[in-house]
């Protein structure tokens, strides 16, 4: 039997299904965790368990849920997301010497650019082959970080998060449509700053 998708269990929740209640925090747990590791500054690696993080934005959702229940501002992964996200704003605060008011952006982590650039070259599996992806990592790598912020972002969230259209968009808070422009825009600049060699 397929278990139920998220918009049935926040049915069942706003019902006062309890079982369902953590069904559904702990559905997206692996989710979360994988984009606080993508996120997370590596000084913090020794000090931080992105799970931690993960955590403390579970319990916090727990506490925020009937409101978003009556609410449902926007889709429930990204609100989700976003409480994550502020819990780790807070943790890289804590933590490290930037006590700047951080809301939107931390720094994308060197090896977070360097996952991201494998999602835009292709496979090669021979020895000779190997050498020449390692070169067309190498330039991604540094295309990408030579894109500006919004152009990566939108990468990130798209190829490293797996986030869908309507899910960027929330997140972003802009329409579906403009996710899609700025999306084929981002890859654009991408494929001119590689030179099609990729």
């Amino acid at each position: 039997m397929k278990p139920p998708d998220t918009d049935e269990l926040l049915r069942r929740v706003s019902h006062g299904d309890s079982p369902a209640r953590n069904q559904l925090l702990s559905r997206h747990r692996s989710r979360l965790r994988k984009f606080v590791g993508f996120r997370m500054d590596r000084r913090l690696a020794a000090r931080v368990d992105p799970s931690d993080v993960v955590q403390e934005a579970l319990v916090q959702a727990d506490h925020k849920l009937d409101d978003y229940l009556r609410d449902r501002p926007v889709p429930f992964y990204p609100w989700l997301r976003r409480i994550a996200w502020e819990r780790l704003v807070k943790c890289h605060r804590r933590h490290t010497a930037h006590r700047r008011n951080i809301s939107r952006e931390l720094p994308l982590p060197d090896s977070s650019v360097r996952e991201l650039a494998h999602h835009f070259v292709s496979p090669g599996s021979s020895p000779s082959r190997l050498a020449e992806r390692r070169e067309l990592i190498a330039r991604a790598r540094s295309a990408l970080q030579q894109l500006p912020e919004r152009d990566r972002e939108i990468l990130v969230l798209r190829y490293l998060e797996h986030l869908s259209t309507a899910e960027t968009a929330a997140v972003l808070e802009i329409t579906p449509g403009a996710v899609k422009l700025r999306h084929l825009r981002a890859i654009d600049r991408l494929r001119n700053l590689l030179g099609d060699e990729s």
